[in-house]
């Protein structure tokens, strides 16, 4: 898709060594042979965070990062969040090329251009993850029965993105 104007960017970002934190992962792969809504691109970011921030750079009309995020609640829970203001004009401290935390990347993203596109983060919350299962390939049972829905969540928010942008462009 070479102009973005107006297009949707799903986001899937996760490291998939660290159990429940390849969510991103297994979603995308959830997508693969699906057809996207027209204007809408899938990408599989992994631990890519400052590839994500430069892409973050281009004129999306909405971009919805699917991740898996601790908020307390029961293993598989899915959440659609829209971070408040999460992009300030601070550089973040320790800036690493493969730190995948979804407010550091919007951060970095801000430090370095405009980035202006709506932000949707699909959260999963995880049964475990994180570098004490490093080399522990694969979802926790909640976390896997979860990605069908989180498809779905994706594929209607990203449908109704589209909708609305080409009913303003109207």
């Amino acid at each position: 898709m070479n102009d973005v104007k107006d297009g949707i960017l799903i986001a899937c970002i996760g490291n998939i060594f660290l159990g429940d934190d390849g969510f991103g992962f297994e979603v995308a792969q959830a997508f693969a042979g699906a057809s996207l809504p027209p204007r809408v691109q899938l990408v599989d970011y992994g631990i890519r965070g400052l590839d994500l921030a430069y892409a973050l750079l281009r004129p999306w009309r909405a971009v919805i990062i699917v991740d898996a995020i601790a908020r307390g609640d029961a293993p598989g829970t899915l959440y659609l969040l829209r971070p408040a203001d999460p992009l300030t004009n601070q550089a973040p401290s320790g800036l690493d090329p493969h730190a995948m935390d979804p407010m550091r990347v919007l951060a970095t993203a801000r430090s370095i251009g405009a980035a202006g596109a709506d932000i949707y983060i699909l959260g999963c919350e995880p049964q475990d993850f994180g570098e004490t299962l490093e080399g522990r390939i694969g979802l926790s049972p909640p976390v896997a029965a979860a990605v069908p829905e989180a498809v779905i969540m994706v594929l209607e928010l990203a449908e109704k993105l589209t909708s609305a942008a080409s009913q303003c462009a109207a």
